[in-house]
């Protein structure tokens, strides 16, 4: 495909699509999947080699949410059977870190429900991240904790926090269909805070809601022109008892072109498959790596994942290898432009700020959706029993 061919000879030169090239991604056929995942693979080899960060959740604090994200599985109204607590120690929240960083995870992502922090809420979770950090100095911290104040990012980075994560989650047009209690440009806005502040800034989506090809692209490109240095792509998980229990819209083919097209956009920032890679791509999940060069270990925020055992046999079954935690994740050039934290770059089951219809272009309801694969998570943080590290 003469296209193809087009987008790799860009992502090489950090050119992105435009938005039609884009749409075309999304719009090609079962039978251009093979050479799609191979032409987005080349530009993802090419900034990233082989390598695959991997990165942890921990849930601070779950559940009892006052925001009504329609995906989130701990909004106002939720009536969804998840694990449900207030804020974990910071000792508590260290040592349910500690078994990521023991997976070989390289960065850990401190998630809390709500609106956003208070300055108490700043308090507790820059404790919480200088307990990690004085347990795995060379760990990377991610915060997610919904809209920020004037001079919370800052705090978080005094702490020690590497970057900040706060989805877009889909294009400005629909953002109120998904959401009313808060608006796109207020995610932006934290974003930016975040940035001004020195944090790495971390931002994706969700699929799978109901959106169009062109609300998919329009985020895409919003995250480019924002220049974040992660883009975690979540697949919604419909949890019952939320208002999209019953959007069961994705294939793993589908799942496959997403990714492709966020490389094209993004070509050289961290693309990371987060919440909903099990329950979508399936068997599919080793293809993914060709694409992304992140994924997240073991469960999610409310959600289980597949034992971190099987992502580290299948990310080595793949022929990838795990990134360690002395190598660099982003391109020389991105790093040196970076926070001063050079860091290398949320997971959906879900949170308020980070998250996880039958899609426009035509794709049917894939016949096999696999509902007996969404679990609610009821071990690691916040439970008596041990992770899925």
């Amino acid at each position: 495909m003469e296209l193809l061919d087009t987008l790799v000879a860009k992502g090489l030169r950090r050119e992105s699509p435009t938005r039609e090239e884009a749409l075309a991604v999304l719009a090609s056929s079962d039978d251009d999947l093979l050479e799609v995942v191979a032409a987005a693979g080349k530009v993802r080899r090419h900034w990233f080699g082989r390598r695959v960060k991997l990165n942890y959740l921990v849930n601070l604090k779950s559940g009892l949410c006052p925001e009504d994200c329609s995906y989130c599985s701990q909004r106002l109204g939720s009536k969804a059977d998840i694990l449900k607590y207030t804020w974990l120690k910071p000792d508590e929240a260290s040592q349910a870190a500690a078994a990521g960083v023991a997976g070989g995870a390289k960065r850990v992502c401190l998630v809390a429900s709500g609106r956003g922090p208070t300055d108490r809420d700043i308090d507790r979770v820059s404790k919480t991240i200088e307990a990690i950090k004085g347990q795995n100095q060379d760990v990377e911290v991610c915060a997610c904790l919904g809209l920020l104040s004037d001079g919370q990012a800052e705090r978080l980075r005094a702490a020690g926090a590497d970057a900040y994560n706060h989805n877009l989650n889909t294009s400005e047009a629909t953002y109120g269909n998904i959401t009313t209690t808060h608006t796109y440009a207020d995610r932006v806005e934290t974003l930016q805070q975040a940035q001004a502040a020195g944090l790495s800034a971390c931002s994706g989506l969700i699929a799978g809601m109901g959106e169009s090809d062109e609300d998919l692209v329009d985020v895409a490109l919003a995250l480019r022109a924002l220049d974040t240095d992660s883009v975690p792509v979540n697949f919604l998980i419909p949890f019952e008892g939320t208002p999209l229990a019953k959007e069961w819209n994705l294939s793993p083919q589908r799942c496959l072109r997403i990714l492709a097209t966020v490389r094209f956009v993004c070509p050289d920032v961290e693309v990371r498959i987060a919440g909903g890679r099990e329950v979508h791509l399936r068997s599919m999940q080793p293809l993914a790596l060709q694409l992304a060069n992140s994924i997240f270990l073991g469960d999610y925020l409310t959600s289980e994942g597949q034992a971190g055992r099987a992502d580290l046999d299948m990310i080595a079954d793949a022929g990838f290898e795990v990134e360690g935690a002395g190598s660099t994740t982003l391109p020389e050039h991105r790093v040196a432009a970076a926070a001063p934290s050079g860091c290398g770059s949320s997971g959906n089951g879900s949170c308020a700020p980070c998250g996880d219809g039958a899609s426009a272009d035509g794709d049917p309801v894939p016949s096999r959706a696999r509902t007996d694969l969404v679990s609610v998570r009821r071990r690691g943080a916040g439970t008596e029993l041990a992770p899925n590290a």
